[in-house]
């Protein structure tokens, strides 16, 4: 609705986005869907169960799950056991502990606007958090309890002091060091190495090279003495488990089996992870290509590249791990957006309006489904994927959910024409599908992804058989820490000098062997899941002792899937 842009009583927003338009956005971004749920699997569970572990027993130092070491950096479990301390009064933990996320996200946006206007200039900057906050892939790891979110903060930091390097070069210097620092205790070496192409890209483009060079290594000095701060400490008070986190570490960088295909993995990953922004490079490379050789442009490139070669041959493909690649994809697309030829902008703008209202009708539909019955057919399926689901009417979340819907068509037809209109409908867009999403299916999400009801189960369950403790064959991590975070059940592993002395077993998915586990004394008694879990190796059965044998370890060989493809994960290294 065109004709409503200049219609005198009804203003809409102001393009570039003001400062407080672009905060309200960005607040509801960030905090729509990051409460409101319990611990998911896999690395929100996970973390939440560390950052639990460290409030109730003191593993500051360590971290520890369920009762096993698990060595790693510490830092964002630190602030999430910070967050969900400070705010235990007002949320429940996990929730409280995700609040570290939002920080995280917020820092992230707020120093990539920051490199953006030290690139671009003030006119072209809000496009860059737009961007980064609308990467598909993004959304999703900044509502959950994600390690990686501190290291992405870290890089956005370490993009802004590179670029503000030539004007302002002690903060330049301070900023970069923490960077480093904070980068590795964030999630180890991987994120500190892609940092190399960037720190290499600037020096090449750098007019003071030998200045600019002296004061980096200054800043990795530093970046060490922090990473030193935790390391020497932790090495002093548990040598064992520092040095399996270092050959962890080390083991992994370089351990991928076709480093060319993984490489292309990225790639295919980035078609939607990164999108638009990616696109957007596309149009920025190719409209910008005379000005490619300048720095606001060949620094970002360069580093996009380099840290996508690292990752192809350090790293096995994650979506997480995909996070790193986005600040200078970001950078790079950043002057595109002011740059499309005004039927590209209108198809961009177009497609983003389009899309998200579509999904959003797809969204009511589904909730009509679960809560009211209506399609049929629909809310039959409904209860199919998740056994037992009762959808309720939440007046509350019902009204959010058309209010979002109400603002969404007062945007897009009042929003003025520019060049951000695009970028700002999608991201925009995204918010509401989020919004959506949240306030629409979170119930029904949320009693298929939770193992609260599992934890509950297998604890009535285990409170009818007298005994010490219970071997862990092969649970994946996020469901131990479920079980601990729940119940406040601890296993034994099955390598653990105390598992010989456990009458009871936990183990995940069907042994290749069935009938060894009876041969061996053990007999299942119980069998659970969450309640779409349907496949034999998300299934865990409880099995007890029948037999005098004292040998845990006699066991049969165990399936090693689960049923995303990915392996189980599994404390054997980390013990």
């Amino acid at each position: 609705m065109p004709f409503l842009q200049n219609h005198p009583y009804i203003r809409g927003i102001t393009l570039p986005p003001s400062g407080w338009v672009l905060a309200v956005l960005l607040a509801v971004y960030l905090f729509t869907g990051l409460i409101g749920h319990d611990p998911w699997k896999h690395d929100d569970a996970i973390a939440i169960g560390l950052a639990h572990d460290i409030i109730r027993h003191g593993h500051w130092l360590m971290p520890e799950l369920g009762g096993q070491p698990y060595p790693d950096v510490p830092f964002y479990y630190w602030t999430a056991a910070l967050s969900g301390w400070a705010f235990s009064w007002l949320l429940p933990f996990h929730d409280a502990a995700r609040l570290s996320s939002a920080i995280y996200t917020l820092l992230a946006l707020e120093f990539i606007l920051l490199a953006a206007r030290e690139l671009h200039g003030r006119e072209h900057a809000a496009a860059a958090p737009l961007m980064l906050a609308g990467s598909i892939g993004f959304l999703f790891h900044a509502h959950e309890a994600q390690p990686m979110l501190a290291a992405l903060t870290m890089h956005t930091a370490a993009y802004w002091a590179l670029a503000l390097l030539p004007r302002r070069p002690q903060l330049a210097t301070l900023v970069l060091g923490l960077s480093t620092g904070l980068g590795f205790l964030a999630n180890g070496f991987l994120p500190v190495l892609t940092l190399i192409p960037l720190i290499l890209a600037t020096l090449w483009k750098s007019e003071q090279r030998r200045t600019h060079a002296l004061r980096m290594v200054g800043a990795l000095l530093l970046g060490l003495l922090i990473a030193s701060s935790w390391l020497l400490p932790a090495w002093l008070t548990s040598t064992g488990d520092i040095d399996t986190l270092l050959r962890s570490e080390t083991s992994a960088l370089g351990n991928t089996s076709k480093p060319v295909v993984n490489l292309f993995r990225y790639l295919n990953l980035l078609l939607w992870y990164a999108w638009p922004a990616l696109p957007l490079a596309a149009w920025a490379l190719w409209s910008k290509r005379r000005f490619l050789r300048s720095r606001s442009l060949e620094i970002p490139l360069l580093s996009f590249f380099g840290a996508l070669i690292f990752l192809g041959v350090l790293s096995e493909v994650r979506s997480a791990t995909a996070l790193l690649l986005l600040p200078p994809l970001v950078l790079f697309a950043t002057p595109g957006v002011a740059t499309l030829r005004r039927g590209a902008a209108n198809a961009f703008d177009w497609f983003g309006m389009m899309t998200f209202t579509v999904f959003s009708v797809l969204v009511w539909i589904g909730w009509s489904a679960m809560v009211l019955g209506w399609p049929e057919r629909l809310a039959r399926n409904v209860v199919k994927l998740e056994p037992g689901f009762v959808g309720q009417f939440r007046l509350a979340a019902f009204l959010v959910a058309l209010a979002a819907m109400l603002i969404w068509f007062w945007m897009i037809s009042t929003s003025p024409r520019s060049p951000m209109r695009g970028i700002m409908h999608w991201m925009s867009g995204l918010t509401l599908f989020w919004i959506l999403i949240a306030m629409l299916w979170m119930p029904w999400i949320d009693y298929g992804k939770s193992y609260r009801s599992f934890s509950a189960e297998l604890a009535r369950t285990l409170s009818g058989h007298n005994t010490g403790c219970v071997v862990n064959a092969n649970l994946a991590d996020s469901i131990r820490a479920s079980l601990d975070y729940f119940e406040g059940l601890r296993t034994v592993h099955v390598k653990d000098e105390k598992a010989p002395a456990c009458s009871l077993l936990l183990l995940q998915g069907t042994p290749r062997d069935p009938e060894s586990l009876n041969k061996t004394g053990w007999k299942k008694i119980w069998e659970g899941g969450r309640p779409g879990d349907r496949r034999s190796s998300e299934r865990i059965g409880l099995y007890q002792r029948i037999s005098k044998s004292r040998s845990p370890a006699a066991l049969p060989e165990l399936s090693t899937e689960v049923p995303d493809g990915a392996p189980v994960e599994t404390t054997e290294a980390r013990s």
